[in-house]
């Protein structure tokens, strides 16, 4: 049987500090997913990935079991996240638009030919990057994540309508972006 995120939580505290590894398993992909859809690049979203855990481990007692431990994790990641594009904003580095693939290939309906496929993948990480980071982030949440309004809010400490509008203008912004790309 698969222990809860609880029981490997109170296995840790409890000093079996390898439990933690089976909490890093669980989350590690999904993280790196999310991380490197914000980021738009995938070494910078290991990195806040791993410092991500780094703190959850470090904090780890002040984990409170009624909270669901993804969203407490996904707390952690999201501050990390938003370090990064705050520091990047004080010396911009080029983006590896490339990727964004995953995003592509989860939440698009694909083209038939893998040509279309790499040229639609390119346009829209490029829509995605011109995107404030506040609206890129809900809608990476959202739609890329899965999460509900309510559990964007409690992960990234922002009101549901405010999330609700982020969401709305980034699909705003990224339609009129990929209009001629959608319409031919």
């Amino acid at each position: 049987m698969t222990p809860t995120d609880a029981q490997i939580v109170r296995h840790v505290l409890g000093g079996d500090t390898e439990a933690f590894r089976g909490l890093v398993d669980r989350y590690h992909d999904d993280a790196v997913r999310y991380a490197t859809h914000l980021l738009g690049d995938y070494a910078e979203a290991e990195d806040a990935v791993q410092d991500t855990f780094l703190r959850a481990y470090r904090y780890l007692a002040s984990y409170q079991e009624q909270d669901k431990f993804r969203a407490w994790l996904w707390r952690i990641l999201v501050n990390r996240c938003r370090t990064r594009l705050s520091d990047r904003s004080r010396r911009p580095e080029p983006r590896d638009t490339a990727v964004i693939t995953q995003l592509v290939d989860a939440n698009a309906a694909a083209p038939d030919h893998d040509l279309d496929r790499a040229f639609l993948r390119d346009e829209l990480a490029q829509a995605l990057a011109t995107l404030p980071p506040d609206q890129r982030e809900a809608v990476v949440l959202h739609f890329t994540e899965g999460l509900s309004y309510p559990e964007m809010s409690a992960v990234t400490g922002t009101g549901v309508s405010a999330l609700k509008m982020r969401v709305h203008r980034a699909c705003d912004r990224l339609r009129t972006l990929l209009s001629d790309v959608i319409h031919g």
